[in-house]
């Protein structure tokens, strides 16, 4: 596609207003997120290349990954509202370029952003999360609740169930383990333990204390071994037993598909949460495309009121997104609406909405 001089026109005033916005905001949200940090550092023994490399550039990495769309559109409606004050988007659809033709460079500059925002998300972002957030257990968030630890139930497999009484993450030793096979709505076999240590991969677990109880119809054999040990396969690892708060964000897009296809192997489904956030990864890209197109519907056209109504109007429209954004990925998550629709649904809307602006603008 050949781009002419009014094309690398708007998408350099595209990219540097979308880069400074960006740079505005970090800087903003930085400043604010060290106040709230700042007697931790202190207090902790923290070094400042850490606070900086561990932890800052993936805070910034972070947050940018969340509110790119909203950049997007702030930096569209703030440099197209000054293309109309200007009076240059009327003497260039008086030049004849049809306002399709005005879109073009908008969505290439927006298509590039989203590339980068889709590989950011799958792959960067993930990987950077899990660094920031291991800083925050370690030196802010110390007396937060790191994962579940305590009467654990999972499944194995669809008909193997196990629970655990108590779990140290710090030794992998599970203690009251208790394991139940059922065929129908029947239990065919139960194995209890005092303590479970993990001995490695694959699934390979040790029982101290255990009693084996193997039930056919009316009959029950019995294994008993209180006072020794016996080593057997369980189709669990310790990381089964705790799950982390913010997991899914630690988790590259292929550790969440694996996670998936583990959960479904066992007979549980798919966990929405995973789901939810391998389709947000996705979909959040495109939606700075579709404001692009909003911004610049609402903005080319000259009005009283100038930059500051277009920027409010612009702002306005960018909370509303992602309040039914959040609104509906929750709802997805909460219910049985499918998770691919709650996920999707507020980029069908306003691109719904981006069509009808864009027909009704100045032509």
């Amino acid at each position: 596609m050949f781009l002419g001089i009014l094309d690398r026109y708007i998408i350099k005033k595209y990219l540097t207003s979308f880069f400074f916005t960006v740079l505005l905001f970090s800087l903003i949200a930085v400043a604010i997120d060290f106040a709230d940090k700042v007697d931790s550092y202190i207090s902790e023994p923290v070094t400042i290349r850490e606070i900086i490399f561990d932890y800052t550039i993936k805070f910034i990495i972070h947050i940018n990954s969340l509110l790119w769309p909203l950049f997007a559109l702030i930096s569209v409606v703030f440099f197209t509202s000054r293309m109309a004050f200007d009076s240059e988007i009327i003497s260039i659809l008086n030049a004849g370029i049809s306002y399709r033709r005005l879109l073009r460079p908008y969505l290439v500059a927006s298509g590039l952003v989203a590339g980068m925002l889709l590989v950011a998300n799958h792959t960067i972002v993930p990987k950077g999360n899990k660094t920031r957030i291991n800083f925050e257990q370690t030196y802010v968030w110390k007396d937060q609740d790191k994962g579940k630890k305590e009467n654990i139930h999972l499944f194995v497999s669809p008909h193997t169930k196990v629970f655990i009484e108590r779990f140290n993450q710090r030794d992998s030793v599970a203690s009251g383990f208790r394991l139940e096979e059922y065929e129908g709505n029947q239990i065919t076999y139960i194995l209890k333990a005092k303590q479970l240590k993990w001995k490695g991969m694959p699934g390979k677990w040790q029982l101290s204390g255990y009693v084996g109880r193997t039930i056919d119809g009316e009959k029950e054999y019995l294994n008993v071994g209180l006072r020794k040990k016996m080593d057997t396969l369980i189709n669990l690892t310790p990381r089964d037993f705790v799950q982390y708060l913010n997991e899914k964000e630690q988790m590259s897009t292929s550790e969440l598909k694996r996670a998936i296809n583990k959960q479904i192997q066992r007979g549980l489904g798919t966990p929405k949460k995973f789901k939810i956030e391998v389709l947000r990864r996705t979909s959040e890209p495109f939606s700075i495309i579709i404001l692009t197109l909003i911004g610049v519907a609402v903005s080319a056209r000259k009005v009283r009121g100038g930059m500051g109504l277009h920027l409010a109007l612009g702002v306005g429209l960018g909370a509303i997104f992602i309040f039914v954004s959040k609104f509906s990925t929750t709802f997805a998550f909460n219910s049985s609406f499918p998770a691919i629709y709650g996920v999707w649904l507020p980029n069908i809307i306003f691109l719904v909405i981006a069509i009808l602006l864009s027909l009704n603008a100045q032509k």
